[in-house]
């Protein structure tokens, strides 16, 4: 088993499949470079040992927290740990730190405060209303991990690459003559007509989008020398999606529920592609 967690919750966080997905990923020799157009928590980048390295999500909050740890180090962890005192944990302080990071205008800060509010709220959601503001709830937890050794592995395997506040569009377009590792994990399909889709940004991402990741994707494999994955829920529908692909289906644990009795397996897929 992998062992190189990520320090973040986050919905949908692959290191579930890690070893699955990994088996699937060429040898690091050959390839000028591993992208991740949706970085989240850099699960897949965490596990693999590519020289170089390009992460990119539209996250801006996300981005800065890691070029904050990747320029830092251990001055940046002890910086956030500070945010974890005794009184961390009490519901006034979460929504007072809450209301500082929707407001404040320095940018360490609010990275910072990113890891704080990632660690404490509601399942590691992170959601924001529609004029941008970080609205997930408050967690109720017992107690609370800060996760000095996981951010520290991150600095240290972050000395490799390069992150990028953009869109998987700005990634993707100047990828098809190079000899690249892609690995795609944009947020899920919905699993029913009335299901929304989550919001990890200000911005929405939808099944148009969806489709033009599937489009520029297919452009990407016509060049043999680049490898891509792509995950997603299992939808049979939406399959037509993929064209000329392998598809593989997986049975993941689900982990974001109101009611942890009811919780259960889900069915996602691996979409391969030159591989």
């Amino acid at each position: 088993m992998t062992s190189n967690r990520p320090f973040l919750k986050w919905a949908g966080n692959k290191f579930r499949i890690i070893d699955e997905i990994i088996k699937y990923l060429p040898d690091n020799s050959n390839y000028d470079c591993f992208v991740e157009p949706f970085a989240g928590t850099c699960s897949v980048f965490l596990n693999t040992n590519y020289k170089k390295n390009f992460l990119a999500d539209e996250n801006p909050d996300l981005i800065n927290l890691y070029l904050y740890l990747q320029k830092e180090g251990d001055k940046f962890i002890k910086y956030c740990a500070k945010f974890f005192d005794d009184n961390s944990n009490l519901e006034s302080t979460y929504y007072e730190n809450r209301d500082i990071f929707n407001n404040t205008k320095s940018i360490r800060k609010k990275s910072a405060l990113f890891v704080y509010l990632n660690r404490h709220s509601y399942n590691g959601l992170c959601r924001y209303n529609s004029k941008g503001k970080f609205n997930a709830p408050f967690g109720r937890y017992i107690k609370i991990y800060f996760p000095h050794e996981t951010m520290l592995k991150f600095f240290e395997k972050s000395q490799r690459a390069e992150f990028k506040c953009q869109d998987f569009k700005t990634t993707l377009k100047d990828l098809s003559d190079k000899r690249s590792v892609i690995y795609c994990d944009p947020p899920y399909l919905p699993l029913s007509d009335t299901a929304h889709f989550t919001k990890y940004s200000q911005g929405n991402f939808g099944l148009e989008e969806h489709t033009k990741l599937a489009e520029m994707i297919d452009v990407l494999k016509n060049n043999k020398d680049n490898k891509i994955i792509l995950s997603n829920h299992y939808i049979e529908k939406y399959h037509g999606l993929y064209k000329n692909a392998i598809i593989k289906k997986l049975s993941v644990p689900r982990y974001i529920s109101c009611n942890t009795e009811t919780r259960k397996n889900v069915d996602e897929i691996l979409v391969l592609y030159n591989i």
